[in-house]
Parts: C-alpha cells; sequence; structure tokens
C-alpha cells in the first residue's frame, strides 16, 4: 500500500471501522465512531509520541446527519481520498 499524505481541509474517508478506545469522553468506549466509507475531513494532524516516524491524522467524521462527530486520531492506511474505493468499503460493510 502506497503512503497516504493528507493536509488540513482535504475530505477522507474510512478504509476501516473505527471505533473509540476509550480516549474520547462521553462516548461509550468501543462505540463505532465510523464506518467503512464514512466520510470526513482532516482537521489536524501530527506524530506518534511513541514513534515520530508515525503519522496520525486528526479526522472529524460524518454522521448519519451529516454532522461533523469527535476529532479522531487515525493512522494514515485507515483513510483514503478515493471515493470509487471508499463507496466500495461502505458496500461490503453493509
Amino acid at each position: 500500500m502506497s503512503r497516504e499524505e493528507f493536509s488540513v481541509g482535504d475530505i477522507v474517508f474510512s478504509r476501516v471501522a473505527i471505533a473509540n478506545d476509550g480516549c474520547i469522553p462521553g462516548i461509550a468506549s468501543d462505540a463505532l465512531l465510523a464506518a467503512p466509507g464514512v466520510r470526513g475531513v482532516v482537521v489536524n494532524f501530527g506524530h506518534a509520541e511513541l514513534d515520530e516516524r508515525e503519522e496520525i491524522y486528526l479526522v472529524r467524521f460524518e454522521d448519519g446527519a451529516g454532522d461533523l462527530g469527535p476529532p479522531v486520531g487515525c493512522l494514515p492506511e485507515e483513510l483514503t481520498q478515493d471515493e470509487v474505493e471508499a463507496r466500495a468499503l461502505a458496500e461490503a460493510a453493509s
């Protein structure tokens, strides 16, 4: 898989199911934050504290009403900008 690079403001889609790992207050631990194929926007980016070579993107994913959810930390391989891939992922997940 090629290395993805995203910028603040980029529209992205989740490649995998992204669940709360317990770090987002007010949301149940293990709650689904983004199903495969869900659209979001990159709001910030940085690096993992333990490995500065590992990029992390802060993404706000849309909910069923189109509202943006809380910021979620995502690895580059969990995201895509390919809308065709996103549609296929969403169809496969449903």
